[in-house]
């Protein structure tokens, strides 16, 4: 289902809980909501579509990838980049680093480690943050 995107400032600066093997419909929502916003955005975290829960959804080339629970484990080569955000206006700057390791699970709650770099790398960065109640 489509979900309205939350711009509610106090709301997105919630981290979020702990995604569970039941939050699967979420991880639904959270793609059928980016794929409706594909002409504007790359990626979504749950708490855009009103669910406080660690789960990301991003376009990585020319598929789509869920991630439940991410942590970046690490961090190389660090630039400055603007970015922007469907639950805000306009556009800020900020620090990302083009290669990162981050782990994560599927929604079966099966552990994965995976290296991505440079564009999706940002995205998944830029996601993580919305997990952590950052709000670029």
């Amino acid at each position: 289902m489509v979900r309205e995107i939350i711009r509610d400032q106090f709301f997105l600066r919630m981290p979020a809980r702990k995604a569970g093997a039941g939050d699967g419909p979420i991880a639904d929502d959270l793609l059928d909501t980016l794929r409706a916003n594909a002409d504007r955005c790359v990626g979504m975290a749950a708490n855009m579509i009103g669910e406080n829960v660690a789960v990301i959804a991003f376009s990585d080339g020319s598929r789509y990838m869920e991630m439940f629970n991410p942590v970046i484990v690490r961090r190389d080569a660090p630039y400055d980049a603007e970015e922007g955000c469907l639950s805000l206006d306009g556009t800020r700057p900020v620090r990302r680093y083009r290669t990162i390791k981050v782990q994560w699970q599927t929604r079966d709650m099966k552990p994965r480690v995976r290296t991505f770099t440079g564009f999706t790398a940002q995205i998944i960065q830029h996601e993580t943050d919305h997990l952590a109640g950052v709000v670029i």
